[in-house]
């Protein structure tokens, strides 16, 4: 049996408690955010907010304590901002298959020794992992290939992370030769091999770096930035985000506040409601993915 000692025992409750004060911090901003999306607008604008969400009384002219779900009502009722959500939605998903497949068919066979070229594609790809066009030349070639105002600009030119690529191939190092042997003994081909043996066997890394893909599509808003000009049926929810809180944009809804008595602007608590409900979804698909996480990101970088 492992005693600890009782200077062991203060220094593990002395990590513990810096670890939840840390915890603490990151969720700080998000627990705000969502009470300042249950608050009235009014009460936001008085700078009322408190973790305890608090409601204007317009005919007594008092605040109270409670939660008000007009914001996401108005968020809701939008027509422009709904769309967005499930375009981004399918288009994760979308552009999280697409990206696996690409990341297997380029790690998967720079896994055989006898490929010709393989130190030369390798070192081709890890160099567009440090250097890039550049913005302008991008945006030239997007142009070029009649992809602006496009879907697919969304999809084809971030298809392939070389990082995820490297983690996956990692892992497939990891496998065992004897099994790839085995079945070519039998007749497999490389493709079966990929099928019945490389592909179940990487279960944890494959989720894990659906994770990462997910996340990072579901996020970004550069590109469509960039790209998505004149085509509103094409920005993603991030996208409409920023023009919402950037004053570009603004939720359908004829409720504005008036700021300094001369300035309209949309309210603050309407703003906080879409940040809330365009964060929300990404974060439930963490818990289904989570027991996948630690095991895919340390196995696939034992070897390289």
């Amino acid at each position: 049996m492992n005693i600890k000692s009782k200077e062991a025992r203060v220094g593990d409750f002395i990590v513990m408690a810096v670890c939840l004060f840390v915890i603490l911090l990151c969720i700080m901003p998000m627990i705000n955010l969502l009470a300042q999306s249950l608050s009235s607008s009014q009460s936001v604008i008085n700078n009322k907010v408190s973790f305890i969400p608090i409601i204007h009384n317009h005919e007594s002219n008092t605040f109270h304590t409670g939660m008000t779900l007009e914001s996401y009502r108005y968020v809701f009722l939008d027509a422009s901002f709904t769309r967005s959500m499930w375009w981004t939605a399918i288009l994760t998903v979308i552009c999280t298959l697409f990206s696996l497949l690409m990341t297997i068919l380029c790690a998967y066979p720079l896994t055989y020794d006898w490929l010709r070229g393989k130190t030369f594609i390798n070192t081709v790809i890890i160099f567009t992992m440090y250097f890039s066009a550049g913005t302008i030349p991008n945006y030239i070639l997007m142009r070029s290939l009649g992809l602006l105002n496009n879907p697919l600009v969304l999809i084809i030119p971030n298809c392939l992370s070389v990082f995820n690529m490297i983690i996956l191939r990692s892992f497939f190092f990891g496998i065992p030769e004897s099994l790839r042997e085995s079945a070519e003994i039998d007749g497999a081909n490389p493709f079966t091999v990929l099928v019945r043996i490389y592909i179940p066997l990487s279960a944890p890394v494959l989720a894990t770096l659906a994770l990462f893909y997910a996340v990072g599509r579901w996020n970004g808003f550069g590109d469509a930035l960039l790209y998505i000009n004149a085509a509103p049926q094409w920005v993603p929810i991030q996208l409409k985000l920023w023009q919402l809180i950037n004053n570009m944009t603004s939720i359908d809804v004829s409720t504005v506040e008036m700021v300094a008595g001369t300035v309209p602007r949309t309210s603050d608590a309407i703003k906080a409601a879409a940040i809330m409900f365009a964060t929300v979804p990404i974060l439930v698909v963490y818990p289904w993915l989570q027991r996948y996480f630690i095991a895919g990101v340390t196995i696939g970088a034992v070897k390289g």
